[in-house]
């Protein structure tokens, strides 16, 4: 077949729609369908019966590191802090010293299986250290199985924050290996500067995105998307060119302008959401046609026993030791925490630096690193649910919430849903939704006016005699919401 553009977007356009098909076969099994998505790419490769031939890991980077920026603001967006805010230091932890043990562990075992240098051996073990939150959701999700207390933030905090501490990890081992005369000493300042200058980045920017978004009024709706795309790709390569991480910074960008009120923020988080999905589709259709099957066979042994050790040693050591200091987690939850170490596509992307670098074993590590990613969500993936209810962790299904909310279980959670008139004498006449200052947890449902009923936005404005429907999750928000409108609590409340 002729390359031409038509050919490569009818092609595209096939393996689109054949990965979302086969998603609906992912959500019976319990496997994530990002792995379908893979496999959709492989019988597209040249080993397949697709026959397409592609090789071109500079491509496949490009791709990747637009990806990881799409999927980290996502993830940064939904991010809450009320639910983060109590295991902060707990993330913390897991995404810098349990990332850190991960790869020295796997690193040494590596080495010692395969005949590696000590730095190859930890090459491989920091581009396999980051987990996949994507693969794990998505397999709750289908299993329909919520999670107690704060396991969810938790785990949604840390596989956002630990791709960052993975890429510095896998770009340090590249650089000791092209250098023989650099330290593991040098890397310590490397780090701060890095870490510390993606923080301040991506706080700066999390508030310059804000601002310009309220501020700038643009004509056509359409247009905001593009232009938080645009910040997004100068936060990251900004960043970068000042020796930050830019990775850092994208996510706590994402975090800041998540929990600020902003013009369309739902419609925004809904479309960033499906442009994360479609980013992940198209990176795991391409690595799949980056793979050739024929050269994986020869190191099924070794991948099988590095991914035993990764899954059965190295995550349960990491999380035991980086969460030594938090008795509040009791043993059951650390074993979920163990055991939900899933490996997705960013592993796969970051095995692509060594390649495009020329080290030795660059193949032999991008292949190990494929069948790791691979056999960690099949293993780890279709047992997530019952190891789980195995453990307790699972909120019981007699008690589970029938509408799709996804929050954790809460013993106090009472759902509130009220109504309140606007007098002309309230404080908030005149203003916008968004610049109202109410709890996070209260919504403004619906609002009737002359007649007429009308969606709340973030730039609709409350106006005298107002008849508002709003939701909020217990007695006490409720009050500070009728504060909010400086009116007295109607009966009941």
């Amino acid at each position: 077949m002729t390359f031409s553009v038509e050919n490569v977007l009818l092609l595209g356009s096939l393996l689109l729609f054949l990965s979302i098909i086969a998603s609906k076969t992912s959500f019976h099994i319990g496997v994530p369908s990002l792995i379908l998505f893979l496999v959709v790419g492989m019988l597209a490769g040249s080993d397949g019966p697709g026959g397409i031939f592609f090789n071109d890991f500079k491509t496949a980077k490009l791709l990747g590191v637009a990806a990881l920026n799409f999927i980290l603001f996502s993830g940064g967006l939904e991010t809450k802090w009320e639910s983060i805010r109590p295991i902060l230091w707990q993330g913390f932890s897991l995404s810098t010293i349990g990332v850190l043990i991960t790869a020295v562990t796997v690193g040494w075992f590596t080495s010692y299986l395969m005949g590696y240098t000590l730095l190859e051996g930890l090459l491989l073990g920091a581009i396999v250290s980051s987990t996949d939150a994507a693969a794990v959701f998505s397999i709750l999700r289908s299993r329909k199985v919520g999670l107690k207390g704060n396991l969810r933030p938790l785990l949604e905090l840390e596989s956002g924050s630990n791709d960052p501490m993975a890429f510095f990890l896998t770009v340090s081992m590249i650089y000791l290996l092209e250098d023989p005369d650099a330290s593991f000493a040098s890397l310590i300042p490397r780090f701060f500067k890095g870490m510390a200058l993606g923080a301040l980045a991506g706080y700066a920017s999390g508030k310059i995105m804000t601002f310009v978004i309220n501020k700038i009024k643009l004509d056509i709706d359409g247009l905001y998307p593009v232009l938080i795309l645009s910040l997004v790709f100068f936060t990251y390569s900004f960043t970068d060119f000042i020796g930050g991480n830019g990775f850092l910074a994208v996510y706590i960008s994402a975090v800041m302008l998540g929990n600020s009120n902003f013009l369309h923020k739902k419609s925004l988080i809904r479309f960033y959401d499906g442009q994360a999905w479609l980013m992940q589709i198209v990176m795991f259709l391409t690595l799949g046609l980056l793979v050739f099957p024929h050269e994986i066979v020869p190191l099924l042994g070794p991948g099988v026993l590095i991914s035993a050790f990764l899954i059965f040693i190295a995550r349960p050591v990491a999380v035991l030791t980086s969460m030594i200091f938090f008795p509040e987690l009791n043993i059951r939850k650390k074993l979920f925490l163990s055991w939900v170490g899933l490996r997705g596509a960013v592993p796969i992307i970051f095995a692509t630096y060594p390649l495009i670098a020329g080290i030795p074993v660059a193949k032999d590590i991008f292949n190990l690193v494929f069948f790791i990613s691979v056999s960690s969500v099949l293993l780890q993936g279709t047992t997530l649910a019952h190891v789980a209810r195995w453990l307790h962790v699972s909120v019981p299904e007699k008690i589970r919430r029938r509408f799709p909310l996804d929050f954790e279980l809460k013993e106090d959670f009472s759902s509130e849903l009220f109504e309140v008139d606007i007098p002309g004498t309230s404080g908030a006449v005149g203003k916008t939704v968004m610049n109202l200052d109410l709890p996070k947890t209260a919504l403004i449902v619906l609002i009737h006016r002359d007649g007429k009923y009308i969606t709340a936005r973030g730039e609709t404005e409350i106006l005298a005699q107002d008849h508002l429907l709003i939701m909020a999750d217990t007695k006490e928000t409720v009050q500070e919401v009728y504060d909010v409108f400086e009116i007295q609590p109607a009966l009941g409340h």
